[in-house]
């Protein structure tokens, strides 16, 4: 009898069904969000709470541990020095199911998987150039006052430096290379 013994297997033998879950721990700890069906979020999300979990712990053992799962020490490098000090203060839930719609051809439930402290963005400063020698517009979104003020001197400078007038190669059509190489000369009779 199978009593306790439930898990959801994703119509998979066992070392493949173990081999899916891995990758899909792999991915998260990558890229910290991923689109995937319902059914393997569900799977992955108890190995997903386990690796964050052993992040937090920060010991030899739990790096031997999450070694033992993603078998990469760059990804476990990556889970212990960003991912495991961004949860330290939560103490469960690491993890969060956002669903979609339903995938078209099989009409399987499609959801977004990813951490729930994720990554800060930064956003970068966007430089707008004005083709009649006006000065340089930026967009200050993240930057101090003093970083914006250098960067428009820098722009202004840039502006001022001629650049050498381009000089085109000429355009080699390719037919006409290849024509070139197996054209015969006709014998005179």
């Amino acid at each position: 009898m199978r009593h306790k013994k439930r898990r959801l297997k994703l119509n998979r033998f066992t070392s493949w069904h173990e081999a899916t879950l891995r990758s899909l721990a792999r991915n998260l700890v990558i890229y910290e969000s991923m689109r995937t069906t319902l059914a393997r979020a569900k799977a992955v999300r108890p190995l997903a709470e386990k690796l964050v979990a052993l992040a937090k712990k920060n010991t030899l053992s739990a790096k031997r541990e999450a070694f033992a799962i993603l078998g990469d020490h760059k990804l476990v490098a990556l889970l212990f020095n960003e991912i495991g000090p961004r949860f330290a203060k939560r103490a469960s839930g690491y993890t969060r199911i956002i669903n979609l719609t339903k995938r078209r051809g099989d009409d399987a439930k499609i959801v977004i998987f990813e951490l729930t402290e994720l990554k800060p963005k930064v956003k970068k400063v966007k430089k707008v150039k004005e083709t009649k020698g006006e000065e340089v517009k930026e967009s200050t979104e993240v930057a101090p006052k003093a970083e914006v003020e250098e960067k428009k001197a820098e722009a202004q400078e840039s502006m001022l430096k001629e650049k050498p007038p381009v000089t085109k190669k000429p355009v080699k059509k390719f037919l006409g290379g290849i024509r070139n190489i197996f054209k015969k000369e006709r014998d005179s009779l």
